[in-house]
């Protein structure tokens, strides 16, 4: 699917490591080319006619990401990715709205964006994290979580795909669940936001963060996008030029409004750019149709691998494009050097989430996360080399 789009695959590989970041169509390329090439600026420090295009492209992007997940223009915010939006919505809210014996439910298979960042406010305010665990599948549950809950419990915070098992969670089920007992929810949609639909108002989502690099977009910009009365409390974690209205000598000083107090200095604006040209690419493909795509992808994928008896498999059951296995006897590690001898790209290791070991009793697997640019053929070279996969060690060593 739209694989004329992406200059890199001209190269013959096999790119499965989406999960990690994902290609660059054309189209994203020369938008930012463009930028630099031809009108190069500050945003919204000029009145020359440079600066004017690219503040109206700027500014546009948050438009663009709104419509995209159903959110207020206002409170899209940029950020330079996930890891920093969650950072923002810990220190810049959580910090405040919280006190010690405050509980927080996470789940053992969260990446480490989301669980470092409240380990640290747990270290500093005495919160309390609390691991809901998962189902026979590796699976995060609304019914688990429900079991977890406690008239304590302020936050539940997880990732609407979770980046290792590759579970869709019930983000709607769960933020109303959430509405109805008074905790914020927050959202990682690092692995959802660029494959699957998603509706910030509809699952009343209280902080949704992504990235731009893993949908297509350059790295170094995200979003981060919250309910606008909580962003009004929410504190900004950087200060300087372009988000405050006016400082004096006496200490006094005030913020512009709700999105810019967030975003002081100069931003990613190339990357902004970038971001919002990877969106109208996305939704010329359409969510629906990647959604659809990568799912059959996935079942293609299983099918042909099942007939190696060496495999092991962890998430045959989950609905995204990702899945993880290992070879038999075999270290991570040295399977994704073999694959790569057949420009075979995969990403190996604990992918982050490093407490998942104590659900899974294993700490490293090869995962291959796909995407719609992905098709059979690269499936089918996957299965060949690793059905040859005996010869693995006169190859790696």
């Amino acid at each position: 699917m739209n694989r004329e789009d992406f200059p890199i695959l001209d190269s013959n590989i096999v790119y499965f490591d989406n999960g990690a970041t994902t290609l660059k169509p054309k189209c994203v390329i020369d938008a930012m080319d463009r930028y630099y090439l031809e009108h190069t600026s500050n945003i919204h420090r000029g009145d020359y006619q440079f600066a004017s295009i690219t503040n109206s492209l700027y500014d546009n992007v948050r438009n663009i990401v709104a419509d995209f997940v159903n959110a207020d223009p206002k409170c899209c915010i940029f950020t330079s990715g996930t890891t920093m939006s969650i950072n923002m919505v810990v220190f810049g809210y959580m910090r405040k709205f919280l006190k010690a014996g405050d509980e927080v439910l996470l789940n053992k298979a969260e990446h480490a964006s989301n669980i470092l960042p409240w380990m640290k406010l747990s270290e500093e305010s005495g919160i309390i994290i609390k691991y809901v665990p998962l189902d026979s599948n590796y699976s995060l549950t609304l019914d688990n979580i429900k079991k977890c809950v406690t008239n304590k419990t302020k936050v539940i915070s997880l990732a609407h795909i979770s980046n290792v098992i590759g579970d869709v969670r019930d983000i709607e089920s769960i933020g109303k669940y959430c509405l109805e007992n008074n905790i914020l929810f927050n959202v990682d949609g690092a692995q959802s936001v660029p494959h699957i639909p998603v509706d910030f108002k509809k699952c009343n989502i209280d902080f949704l963060s992504f990235s731009g690099h893993k949908m297509c977009g350059p790295t170094g910009v995200g979003v981060l996008i919250g309910k606008s009365n909580l962003l009004e409390e929410m504190e900004p974690l950087c200060y300087g030029g372009g988000m405050n209205s006016y400082f004096e000598d006496t200490s006094k000083y005030e913020l512009k409004s709700v999105p810019t107090k967030f975003e002081a200095g100069t931003p990613p604006i190339a990357e902004v750019i970038g971001l919002g040209e990877a969106i109208k690419y996305l939704n010329r493909v359409g969510m629906d149709q990647i959604q659809k795509y990568e799912k059959n992808l996935k079942a293609y994928l299983i099918d042909k691998l099942s007939g190696i008896t060496n495999l092991i498999i962890y998430n045959e059951e989950s609905d995204s494009g990702i899945l993880s296995f290992n070879i038999d006897g075999v270290f991570s590690q040295d399977a994704s050097v073999y694959l790569n001898n057949y420009n075979i790209c995969v990403r190996a290791g604990n992918h982050c989430a490093k407490m998942l070991k104590d659900e899974m009793n294993i700490k490293n697997t090869v995962r291959v996360s796909l995407y719609f640019y992905n098709n059979k053929e690269d499936i089918d070279k996957l299965v060949n080399v690793l059905k040859s996969s005996k010869n693995i060690f006169d190859i790696v060593l």
